[in-house]
């Protein structure tokens, strides 16, 4: 598009004030600012509807940010958040917010938490600098309020861009703090397969929160900070951080033991979000785990289709197929079972778990159950004695926080006890418990783990088209998506902690379903969409340019496929 004069927009604003809201179409385009070029790319049609999408593009070399503030993924990635953090601050202090009819007279960009994750709000190359953001177009009634979006346009604009994108803007010590944070985290955690860890916690980290709600760490001045046992120390060699001491969780089966409100779920809780670096001073900065964890928890209710989980269950009365296993109202067992095989069929490494949020028949059966309900007559063979094999045989090891049954004691490699939030070494003090005192059960697992089925998704069955035959991709909060009629329940992918990336997996879907004619199984499927994301940016998803997507893994992408109702594959 050819770009106008700042002067033409401001010109366009005074013809169209008072006007009919639709008369905001014609101020579409691009225009120069002198300091930066702004992008007017859609224009809402109602003062009720998504507010409309801006750009505004700054030249590299003028905005002052030095190339190595993007020297490697980590930095480019890490100042990206940056700038969105500092537009959305700027934007909140500097812009009077909402004003006239409906969203008129916000402007806001995306909205981050406590991970630094690839966004689209900003694109950064050696060319320019470029923020995506949305501005509500003010109007009284259905008039447009050509005055006030002068206002918005030449005064709050310029001002908010001015305080962001240029360096001398911005506080040196704290970019860089952010930008070396991410770049260490990284670094920790191309780390941890060299020495034999699927996680890394580092010392003097905070690990609490401030609710179920609210990831911020905990405020209180008394809450504890982490400190390893000398059983587990292990020492990183960060860039920026130098020498790094803590917790190293090595490979294989480990548990996590200890009383109620002692802080295994808290420990456990800072490995699932280890896959994503997080913000200075968030606490956890420093508690990195492999990025293809994944977190396994029961969810009742949920589909699956054509998942072999015979490792786990067989032999259903009624003779109904495990081997293809299909189903739209998941038990707690069965759909914890689907769980683990997708996850693994996916390419998970590691698999954390916690007794809280299991199917408790899935997780064990002692010895008095054994006696009283025979083995042929009790389909679930428990996780207790699949956990060996899945790390022997897969090269998969687990997490498990356990405060309720002793008996897994027997199968683990590392048992971490946590007292009052602070870790020890409990390995041996439970193996001569378990040498002193047999469980008394029945091994039930057989001599091998079972199969792994890679499945092939069919692209038809996955439809973004509703009954209008309109398209509709959409996210709904954090824990759903919407394609076309399909709502698609999210709620037990615990590892997703932003919007931005549920809007994301809704369009990764469909970007899927491109490859899904090549007989592809489907965590090759994911892997392609990553692909295109690491080569193209997140732009690739959409067929339009927007501020607000972040990334995802191409686990969750095959975690979302997963739980679609309408879902058909066969297996390879």
């Amino acid at each position: 598009m050819g770009v106008k004069p700042a002067d033409a927009l401001s010109d366009q604003l005074r013809r169209i004030d008072g006007k009919g809201y639709k008369a905001y179409k014609d101020i579409a385009g691009a225009y120069d600012f002198r300091q930066f070029t702004l992008y007017i790319d859609h224009v809402q049609g109602d003062p009720f509807a998504a507010p409309s999408r801006v750009r505004v593009r700054v030249s590299r070399p003028e905005s002052g940010f030095a190339k190595e503030t993007t020297a490697n993924q980590s930095r480019t990635i890490a100042l990206g958040d940056f700038l969105t953090r500092r537009f959305f601050r700027q934007a909140k202090r500097l812009s009077k917010g909402s004003r006239g009819t409906g969203k008129g007279g916000a402007i806001a960009i995306d909205r981050p938490g406590q991970q630094i994750l690839r966004r689209s709000s900003f694109f950064i190359n050696d060319e320019f600098v470029e923020a995506r953001f949305f501005m509500g177009l003010p109007a009284f009634g259905r008039k447009v309020a050509g005055r006030d979006a002068q206002t918005m346009y030449f005064s709050e604009l310029p001002d908010i861009v001015n305080s962001t994108m240029f360096f001398s803007a911005i506080d040196e010590q704290s970019l860089y703090r952010h930008l070396e944070t991410a770049e260490d985290a990284d670094a920790a955690r191309a780390q941890l397969p060299e020495k034999g860890l699927i996680a890394f916690i580092a010392d003097n980290s905070l690990l609490p929160r401030r609710s179920g709600i609210d990831d911020r760490p905990l405020g209180d001045p008394a809450a504890v900070r982490f400190q390893t046992d000398d059983t587990y120390r292990v020492t990183l060699d960060l860039p920026n951080n130098g020498k790094t001491p803590g917790m190293g969780i090595p490979r294989g089966v480990s548990l996590i033991v200890g009383g109620g409100y002692h802080g295994k779920s808290t420990l456990l809780h800072a490995l699932e979000r280890g896959i994503y670096n997080h913000v200075p001073k968030d606490g956890r900065q420093f508690a990195v785990t492999v990025k293809n964890a994944a977190k396994i928890r029961a969810c009742d209710g949920r589909s699956i289709a054509k998942a072999d989980i015979t490792p786990f269950i067989s032999n259903l009365p009624l003779h109904k197929d495990t081997a293809e296993f299909s189903t739209q109202n998941a038990s707690g067992s069965t759909s914890q079972a689907a769980n683990i095989i997708e996850a693994v069929e996916a390419g998970a490494e590691a698999l954390l778990l916690d007794e809280d949020t299991s199917a408790t028949n899935f997780m064990i059966r002692d010895r008095r159950m054994q006696q009283l309900v025979a083995k042929q007559s009790e389909p679930i063979t428990p996780f207790i004695d699949k956990v060996r094999q899945l790390y022997t045989e897969k090269g998969v090891s687990t997490v498990v926080v356990m405060g309720g049954s002793g008996d897994y004691f027997n199968v683990a490699d590392h048992v971490i006890r946590m007292t009052a939030y602070l870790p020890e070494d409990a390995t041996e003090a439970a193996r001569a418990i378990a040498s002193r005192d047999p469980a008394g059960r029945q091994e039930e697992g057989g001599k091998n783990f079972g199969r792994i089925a890679d499945r092939i998704p069919e692209a038809q069955s996955i439809s973004v088209y509703r009954r209008n035959r309109k398209m509709k991709i959409a996210g709904r909060g954090l824990r759903e998506i919407l394609l076309g009629e399909t709502d698609v329940d999210l709620s037990d992918l615990e590892q997703i902690v932003d919007p931005s990336q549920t809007r994301a997996l809704a369009h990764a879907v469909y970007h899927a379903t491109r490859f899904m004619n090549d007989g592809l199984p489907l965590q090759k499927v994911a892997e392609k969409v990553i692909a295109d994301v690491e080569k193209n940016g997140l732009d690739v998803l959409v067929p339009h340019i927007t501020g607000d997507l972040a990334e995802m893994r191409g686990m969750d992408i095959a975690g979302a496929i997963n739980r679609i109702r309408t879902l058909q594959v066969r297996q390879a």
